[in-house]
């Protein structure tokens, strides 16, 4: 039974059958993950709903998407005015970090069009800010001087990786199976435990662990982070295959958009981080 270490796309239903639904060939069998919001059997649609498509993922995800980035664009040149906002736009991150923590008990809130725009907004500040502190200030030595050079740099980058990963994907030249989805998993937990001991190390000793001071331990890690979130969207694209597969109500192609925001932003974040680090003197 497999599942995906996106925990957005942990509450879609079981597919049965094989084939190619959208992204990609991908294994036969059933398709793991909690049962929470549809139940154990295929999608029934009522005659006013459609089935989801590939081109209902691309919309959505397209829409979700646009949002971050326009409410990114106000909020990096509100803080480039007035840095004090900064931390204020911080929060918007927490708001954003918790609304996801809820969708994992509450999967119905991942098909909520409302839901997942309010989301993609509140992520939008935070990244907006973020990106500003990242590309023009200096912190331990390290980054502050790519300014928007940088960010632009991060953005292709993010979207080479994804566009890259959805080749991977299409050609069925990694293909997911359990023991991939276990390693991937198992990757995902120890880089949160790491992050984790790391932020609680720094309380007690300059730069904790050194994996976010911007030295050569820090890259490292980075560009593992990076590999870990690359090979992730292999199980995005997997999950969202199984939404197809199983004839999901249109709807559901919201919740597919959410998943990949988030890995999305994710992404770019550690793209960005790592960027900054390289631009030690």
């Amino acid at each position: 039974m497999r599942t995906t270490s996106n925990p957005i796309f942990r509450n879609l239903p079981q597919r049965q059958g094989g084939g190619n639904a959208g992204f990609g060939p991908v294994d036969t069998g059933q398709f793991g993950g909690q049962q929470a919001q549809y139940g154990n059997q295929p999608y029934q649609t009522a005659p006013a709903t459609r089935p989801m498509t590939i081109d209902d993922v691309v919309t959505k995800t397209g829409i979700s998407l646009g949002v971050v980035t326009i409410t990114a664009i106000v909020s990096y040149a509100l803080t480039s005015a007035n840095h004090g906002l900064a931390g204020l736009f911080a929060l918007a991150g927490l708001v954003a970090f918790g609304m996801t923590f809820v969708t994992m008990f509450s999967p119905r809130l991942q098909t909520s069009p409302a839901f997942v725009l309010t989301f993609a907004a509140f992520e939008g500040l935070f990244l907006g800010a973020v990106s500003f502190l990242l590309a023009n200030v200096r912190f331990g030595g390290h980054g502050g001087v790519g300014g928007s050079g940088m960010i632009a740099q991060a953005v292709l980058g993010t979207f080479g990786v994804f566009f890259g990963m959805l080749i991977v994907y299409k050609t069925g030249a990694i293909r997911v199976t359990p023991r991939f989805t276990r390693i991937m998993v198992g990757a995902l937990i120890g880089v949160l435990v790491l992050a984790l001991g790391n932020a609680i190390a720094a309380f007690f000793t300059p730069g904790g662990f050194g994996l976010r001071d911007g030295g050569p331990i820090a890259i490292v890690f980075s560009l593992v982070v990076i590999a870990i979130a690359a090979f992730s969207f292999l199980l995005d694209f997997d999950a969202a295959d199984g939404l197809i597969r199983a004839g999901a109500p249109e709807k559901a192609a919201w919740q597919v958009a959410f998943g990949l925001t988030v890995t999305l932003v994710w992404l770019y974040l550690e793209i960005l981080r790592l960027l900054s680090y390289l631009q030690n003197d």
